[in-house]
């Protein structure tokens, strides 16, 4: 195992991993916007929202995110619609999450108090006044650490999206192993760059759980 290689490696990897960062965390916002109206769809009155929100959930959650990626990348063409390597990437890293955003939200609304919401609605508060300002804000303490699992799955199945031309830490990883053919050494190098991103993100959503509690 050549170790000057490794070193050298680094720097170009390096660069692909800052792509699966960016990736991730805009895939991950976008999510969870797009996650909380499903979860607010799913407990509402409304059948129709209800079915929507199960029926699409049911759908993104039963099927691959490499399928998903692929009728982004490769089928909307069909259709008229181009979209680049990028936003191909982040349309469907962020209805992938979403669908799982959802459920860990939803988890978090049922898991308050009813008497809450009642209690709210007994001060003049609409269902929506109610949501924003009392349930939400508790909600969202308790699904930090389903939060930050998401994230960091979602972090390590960003290497699919290698496979839509988007150059990312594993794309770079790909790239550098066609070039020299030392797989030891590249893909070594790659599962520590993962495993160190992983790692820090982990201590960080930790550190957060943390200074949340102390409200609780």
């Amino acid at each position: 195992m050549d170790i000057k290689y490794i070193v050298s490696l680094i720097p170009i990897l390096s660069k692909g991993a800052v792509v699966t960062i960016e990736l991730t965390v805009i895939s991950v916002v976008f999510g969870t916007i797009f996650g909380l109206f499903l979860s607010l769809m799913k407990i509402s009155n409304s059948s129709v929202l209800k079915k929507f929100s199960s029926f699409y959930i049911y759908v993104i959650r039963g099927t691959p995110l490499l399928l998903q990626l692929f009728a982004i990348y490769y089928g909307l063409p069909f259709f008229g619609i181009n979209l680049s390597p990028f936003l191909s990437a982040v349309s469907g890293m962020s209805l992938n999450s979403a669908a799982y955003i959802a459920e860990i939200i939803r988890a978090g609304i049922e898991s308050i108090d009813k008497g809450q919401m009642e209690a709210a609605k007994a001060l003049g508060m609409s269902y929506y006044q109610a949501m924003r300002r009392i349930i939400l804000p508790q909600a969202f303490k308790r699904i930090i650490p389903p939060m930050g699992n998401e994230f960091i799955a979602l972090l390590k199945d960003s290497s699919l999206v290698s496979s839509i031309a988007m150059t990312d830490l594993m794309r770079a990883a790909l790239q550098m192993y066609s070039n020299s053919f030392r797989p030891v050494e590249v893909f070594l190098t790659a599962g520590i760059l993962y495993l160190v991103l992983t790692t820090v993100f982990t201590m960080l959503f930790g550190r957060v759980e943390r200074r949340m509690s102390i409200y609780e």
